[in-house]
């Protein structure tokens, strides 16, 4: 369900490119060190984003390094770092755990069920680094796999994911609590609504449930207007944020990047 929220890269400087792409890979260290190889396929674009956030909104200290990885194994590469990098890598661990465990209860597959084994012992570490956090993600994804099951309204289904993305984005209880778990709720909302969007087709050719299912209109305007909704009104709560460092990424994210995706499916089916 995730790797929609990521920058516009024709859009951005080279020097910011730079940066996000070490506060990524600071990411895929931090999961790698705390959770191995299992760890680093985590990794999401989703993640990058909360973290440059924090760092901008709380002033972070940032630490730089050059490392190499498995991916860039003849040349040491920038990697930065701040106190928001480790939050978001145990948050990961936990969403993605939670991701196997909602395919499973959806579609019962095998990848599910042994994605859910896997991540188990690694589920349980990180829960017990966060584990106020852990049970409000829980208690949200139990509430929005019985949902499901309801036939709900796209509505129904956005605002349940909406309400977990808060939990994440609301990292500190301070001045800036409401506008950070607002700027989730709705960037949670725009997430599931467009993941709908891409499942859409498959969903149908495999007779599985999707809220898109059965409209009778439009569907990509009707889409685009949902989308639209949702990413102006994180727009606004953005906004309301200190981000001044990293602010150009940031932007770039926020008003660009979010809607790669769905250009891409609108530019496939005009080739069709």
């Amino acid at each position: 369900m995730f790797g929609y929220v990521q920058i516009r890269k024709p859009e951005l400087k080279i020097k910011d490119y730079d940066t996000y792409r070490s506060f990524y890979c600071g990411l895929c260290s931090i999961l790698k060190d705390n959770y191995g190889i299992l760890g680093e396929v985590t990794l999401t674009y989703d993640m990058t984003f909360l973290i440059i956030l924090l760092s901008s909104v709380y002033g972070m200290k940032v630490t730089k390094s050059q490392e190499r990885c498995i991916v860039h194994p003849a040349k040491k590469h920038k990697v930065s770092v701040s106190e928001a990098t480790s939050y978001a890598a145990h948050m990961n661990i936990i969403l993605s755990y939670y991701h196997f465990i909602d395919d499973l209860n959806d579609e019962g597959s095998k990848k599910a069920y042994v994605g859910s084994k896997l991540y188990s012992s690694h589920f349980k570490k990180a829960a017990r680094r966060y584990p106020k956090k852990a049970e409000l993600i829980k208690r949200g994804f139990t509430y929005f796999s019985e949902l499901e099951s309801k036939n709900p309204s796209i509505d129904e289904l956005a605002d349940a994911f909406g309400k977990i993305m808060m939990v994440l984005f609301n990292y500190r209880k301070d001045a800036f609590s409401d506008y950070m778990k607002k700027l989730g709720y709705h960037l949670g909302r725009f997430i599931y609504i467009m993941d709908a969007y891409d499942d859409l087709e498959d969903d149908i050719k495999k007779g599985c449930f999707n809220p898109l299912i059965g409209y009778d209109g439009d569907i990509d305007s009707y889409v685009e207007e949902l989308l639209m909704a949702e990413i102006s009104e994180a727009a606004s709560f953005y906004q309301a944020l200190p981000c001044i460092e990293y602010s150009d990424i940031l932007g770039n994210i926020v008003y660009a990047g979010v809607w790669n995706r769905f250009d891409k499916i609108r530019l496939d089916k005009g080739d069709r």
